[in-house]
């Protein structure tokens, strides 16, 4: 061979033997997998990160340096499988591509376990445990392992449950469990940066998709496991039953959102008021609608309640919104005057709208006060009305102050009287005294 030519010009002596030759063959092929691995996963390992991120919105699968190491387990480990299918190698040489093999895949695994987040110890325990299963694997050495786990078990009827079909049924899900949030973080992401369609169903897409997606998923484990439905006929009228009576309210939120998202009366960012809550929809759930107070509360509010109970929307059609604030002026005081400087102090209020522009009427004659309402328009009805009507009644107090204008406040006037019999040394001292 050419290599033994070449390391017999170096004067080195080796005996010539099928296992040696078998094994350094096997290194090579390790030392190239390596390669060619390491070098697939620095070119190809920010660009697959950077694509994940801009389909999922997020680091689905970790940092870029965690998918390049992915990539590089995963290239290293197909290679490794492709070439010990494709060579006939020695025993020694085929333990040796085996342990590599199952190295990477430990290594894949328990890059892809933290990513997700998972503690150390848990992926740990998962990827020896893979690693072991894949080394038995690539040897022939599964085939007693199942048929040890298979032999665990009872039949029930005219099926039997092993501990293999365990553990089978609990990879399938894991699996599916994985695939279906991961599809579902796609399909949702993409969904969300569709411009031809509005907010509200945007999120009604989302919705249906993941219900899809999650019906798809369970449909795929129930053909993988091999479960016959038939078998459950005897019970699916009492589970009939004990949804619609126990779960009523339940499915009576999800269709009620539906409906919600459906007709759009209300949608993510509108401004609502409900019985006493008054806030921002921040999300429309499954079963319930999260409105966010200007005091940071979240108030839960049930789907159903928004289509039974009547409901304020103060961004339906129109983001702007009037706000009415009273004002009481002296009988004494230049009514024109006051209502210049009312309209002064409300156009001056950073928040508030110039066209409409705002107006102040004269409401009525009160006991002890001319009433005005200043009428003006916001846009942004979300950051609340509070502290525009304190910034409006801030400024009318100024100017009032510095025209002149008064703002009257309840007087009355108490007449004491006693009868010719009755002294009193206080009423010829005081013989009216005004209380105010």
């Amino acid at each position: 061979m050419g290599w033994r030519n070449w390391i017999d010009r170096l004067e080195f002596s080796l005996t010539s033997s099928p296992d040696l030759d078998s094994m350094i063959i096997a290194i090579l092929l390790i030392a190239g997998a390596i390669g060619i691995g390491w070098y697939i996963g620095r070119r190809t390992g920010p660009t697959l990160a950077a694509q994940l991120t801009r389909l999922t919105g997020k680091n689905f699968i970790g940092s870029p340096t965690s998918t390049m190491g992915m990539v590089q387990y995963a290239t290293i480990a197909l290679l490794l499988l492709v070439v010990g299918q494709s060579i006939s190698l020695r025993p020694l040489a085929n333990i040796a591509l085996a342990l590599a093999l199952s190295l990477a895949v430990g290594l894949l695994v328990m890059t892809l376990l933290r990513a997700m987040r998972l503690n150390r110890g848990t992926a740990g325990f998962v990827s020896i445990g893979i690693s072991l299963a894949c080394v038995a694997g690539t040897l022939g050495g599964m085939q007693p392992l199942m048929t040890g786990l298979d032999d665990i078990g009872f039949t029930i009827g005219s099926h039997r449950l092993s501990l293999l079909a365990l553990l089978n049924a609990l990879v399938v899900v894991v699996v599916l469990y994985l695939l279906a949030r991961a599809a579902n973080q796609v399909v949702s992401h993409l969904i969300g940066r569709a411009s031809a369609l509005d907010l509200s169903q945007r999120v009604l897409a989302q919705k249906l998709a993941g219900i899809g997606v999650i019906a798809a998923a369970v449909l795929l484990g129930v053909d993988m496991l091999g479960i016959d439905l038939t078998a459950l006929t005897v019970f699916s009228g009492a589970a009939g039953l004990a949804v619609g009576f126990g779960l009523q309210k339940t499915f009576g939120n999800l269709i009620a959102g539906l409906i919600l998202l459906m007709d759009r009366s209300v949608k993510p960012g509108d401004v609502i008021v409900v019985g006493d809550t008054f806030g921002a929809i921040s999300k429309i759930g499954v079963r319930a609608v999260s409105v966010v107070t200007r005091d940071g509360k979240e108030h839960l509010i049930p789907n159903e309640q928004l289509m039974t109970e009547a409901v304020e929307n103060w961004s339906y059609s129109s983001r702007n919104v009037r706000v009415h604030i009273p004002v009481g002026v002296a009988y004494s005081s230049d009514l024109a005057l006051a209502q210049r400087l009312m309209i002064e102090a409300a156009s001056n209020a950073a928040r508030v709208l110039a066209d409409p522009k705002p107006s102040v009427w004269l409401k009525g004659f009160g006991d002890s006060s001319v009433d005005h309402e200043i009428l003006f328009w916001i846009s942004d009805p979300e950051d609340g009305v509070g502290n525009v009507r304190s910034d409006i009644l801030n400024r009318v107090w100024v100017l009032f102050g510095d025209n002149g204008i008064e703002i009257p406040f309840p007087q009355r006037d108490v007449h004491i009287r006693t009868s010719p019999s009755t002294s009193c040394p206080t009423q010829a001292e005081h013989p009216e005294e005004d209380v105010q």
